[in-house]
Formats: C-alpha cells, structure tokens, sequence
C-alpha cells in the first residue's frame, strides 16, 4: 500500500506532465511513452530474469532451500497464470473489437440477426475464459 501512495503523486505528475507536453509538441510526448514502455519492458525482464534463477540459490545448501524451492515453484506458477489471463483478456478484447464493430455493422442493416451476432461475440468472450481456466489449473497446483 505504501509503494501505490508514494507511486501515484508521481503517476499524476508524469499524466498532467504529458498533457502539457502534447499541448507543447506531440513528438516529445511519443517519444516519453516510448522511454517509459522501455524502462518498463526492461523492468519486466529483470524481475522475471530474477523469478527463473531463484531456484539456483536455493540449491546452494542452505538452511531454508526446501522452502525456498517451494516458494519458487509457486511464484512460478502465479506468474504463468497471470500471463495466462493477461495474454487471454488482451486476445479478448481485439476479438471482441472487431466481432462487435462487426456485428453492430451488420445488424443496421439487418435487426434480425441479432441472435446470431451476439453468439459469434460471446464466442470472442470465450477466449478470456479459457485463459481464466488455465490460471485456476496453475494455481490448483501451486
């Protein structure tokens, strides 16, 4: 909770600052975001660089491995099972996107096949659950 409180002062200051920026010029501010998606990728890496390797140390003979083994295994299966539903929910959402946009097109101009419009979305929508299923299985096993 004290990461979000010191972390959002800032997350408002780099929103407001970005909004003057684009006012200002709009190249600077694709190029902030650009930085900032970067720092983040980099950031990614590195933590799951560090989530990969932690079962090495455990090895080392040390008085806690068996719980740290343990407790690496079920970060990793955490961390499989939130790429599961992120990888899932953002295939969702670009489906839905375009099946919906789509749908919507086609029942302007026929408002009978309604039924079958929302069937092919909620087909779309059943990609986020098969990803919701997955976590629940790694999970389960963690």
């Amino acid at each position: 909770m004290t990461t979000w409180l010191i972390a959002a002062p800032l997350l408002v200051a780099g929103c407001l600052a970005g909004v003057w920026l684009r006012r200002r010029r709009p190249s600077t501010v694709l190029r902030a975001v650009l930085a900032v998606n970067g720092l983040l990728l980099v950031g990614a890496l590195v933590l799951l660089v560090l989530a990969t390797t932690a079962p090495e140390a455990a090895a080392t003979g040390l008085p806690h491995a068996a719980a740290a083994t343990t407790s690496s295994a079920s970060g990793a299966a955490l961390l499989g099972a939130a790429i599961a539903v992120a990888g899932s929910s953002i295939g969702a959402a670009i489906a839905v996107a375009y099946t919906g946009s789509a749908a919507l097109a086609a029942m302007s101009e026929r408002p009978e096949i309604f039924g079958r419009a929302m069937v092919i979305v909620g087909l779309a929508e059943g990609i986020a659950i098969y990803g919701l299923i997955v976590s629940v299985i790694l999970i389960g096993r963690a």
